[in-house]
């Protein structure tokens, strides 16, 4: 989990963010994850595709949550300046933090992982 600080409060979430132009989810999901914990990370399986329209500003948001193992932490790596510290966290404490949790997208993602929904990777088709 990242703790951030999102509009002058404490929000969190999963590492997350966008897909860069010429990049695939999966690049995204694995340079996120470095940029906002500074783990290296290896996909394993996709978890879910939701969505979430925002109350606070209207917009609709989509999320491919994944899988993954750790691969080795880098201390040379620069942590994203809206991130103020990666944790790790048991399931309870994350839902003592539910009520400053991002969206519901992050609580679900966890709870579909834990109730054993893994999808292929090869679901997700690139063309270049």
């Amino acid at each position: 989990m990242v703790k951030e600080l999102r509009d002058g409060e404490i929000k969190y979430n999963q590492p997350a963010g966008h897909v860069e132009p010429g990049e695939t989810p999966a690049e995204a999901a694995i340079r996120e994850t470095l940029e906002e914990t500074g783990w290296h990370i290896e996909l394993t399986n996709i978890i879910s595709f939701s969505t979430f329209k925002a109350p606070s500003n209207g917009v609709t948001y989509y999320r491919l949550a994944f899988a993954a193992h750790t691969i080795e932490f880098d201390e040379g790596v620069e942590i994203d300046s809206d991130i103020e510290e990666a944790l790790w966290l048991s399931y309870e404490e994350i839902l003592n933090y539910e009520p400053k949790l991002r969206s519901p997208m992050v609580l679900q993602a966890i709870n579909d992982y834990r109730s054993g929904q893994r999808y292929s990777l090869d679901l997700l088709q690139v063309h270049r």
